[in-house]
C-alpha cells in the first residue's frame, strides 16, 4: 500500500510530494509518508527503485527535486544542522577507521553527542570479547555489528537504516531486532530498507516501484 498523500499528524518525520533525480533519470515522484514518535517505515522494491535515494534525501545528503521534508511540522530545509543532530544514518559503508580498536571507535561515537554508552553498544551487539581489537581484523559481519552499535552508544530520536540486515547472523539479527523495539518504545522513529522480511510491530510499507518514476 501506498503512504498517505497528504499525512495529518503534525508529531511526525514526514515527506509531502517527494520527486528524487539522478541524472536523467527520475528515481521516484509523487513519494509521502509520515513516521510518528515510536513508529517504523519500511523500505522495500528491487534494486534501483529507491529505496537508497530515498534515505539518503531523507538525510539531507542529496537534495529532493520537489516535495518538503519536516520533523514536526516544520520544514528541515530552515535547520539541516538541527536534523543532522537528530538522526543517525547507517549506510552500505561501514564507516570505521582500521586503526582504531572497536572499543576506540564507540567511545569516539558516544564522544560526538555525550550523552551515549559505548559499553551499553558493546553489550547490545556482542562485541566485548572484540572491544581491544583493531577494526582492520573485524570481519565483514562484525564490521556490520559495529556500525550499528553506533546507534546505541551516540544515540538520535531518528534511525535511518539502509538494509541493515546485511551481513548479520540470525544472532545479531534478533540483536538488532531487540535495538529497535527499545528505540521505538521510548518514542524513537526508525525508517529502513530491507530485502528480507522483518517481524517488526506495527510498522508502516513503502513500495518503492510504486512511485517510479522515468527518464526526463
Amino acid at each position: 500500500m501506498p503512504a498517505p498523500s497528504h499525512p495529518t499528524s503534525p508529531s511526525s518525520f514526514t515527506g509531502i510530494a517527494l520527486a528524487c533525480r539522478r541524472g536523467e533519470r527520475l528515481v521516484f515522484a509523487r513519494l509521502s509518508f509520515a513516521v510518528p514518535s515510536g513508529g517504523a517505515l519500511v523500505l522495500t522494491g528491487p534494486n534501483g527503485s529507491g529505496k537508497s535515494s530515498l534515505l539518503r534525501l531523507m538525510a539531507g545528503l542529496t537534495p529532493a527535486e520537489a516535495g518538503t521534508l519536516a520533523w514536526d511540522g516544520t520544514p528541515l530545509a530552515e535547520d539541516w544542522a538541527a536534523h543532522r543532530a537528530r538522526m543517525q544514518f547507517v549506510g552500505h559503508q561501514d564507516a570505521v577507521k582500521p586503526m582504531l580498536t572497536v572499543a576506540e571507535t564507540l567511545a569516539f561515537w558516544a564522544g560526538m553527542r555525550g550523552s551515549g554508552d559505548a559499553s551499553a553498544a558493546l553489550s547490545r551487539f556482542r562485541l566485548g570479547t572484540l572491544a581491544e581489537w583493531p577494526c582492520r581484523l573485524l570481519s565483514a559481519g562484525q564490521r556490520r555489528r559495529l556500525a550499528l552499535a553506533r546507534l546505541l552508544a551516540s544515540p538520535t530520536p531518528l534511525w535511518l537504516l539502509d538494509e541493515p540486515t546485511s551481513g548479520l547472523d540470525a544472532d545479531a539479527l534478533a540483536d538488532l531486532l531487540a535495538a529497535i523495539a527499545a528505540h521505538r518504545a521510548s518514542g524513537g522513529r526508525v525508517v529502513l530498507s530491507t530485502h528480507t522480511p522483518l517481524p517488526l510491530d506495527g510498522a508502516a510499507m513503502l513500495a518503492m516501484a510504486e512511485f517510479a518514476g522515468s527518464v526526463a
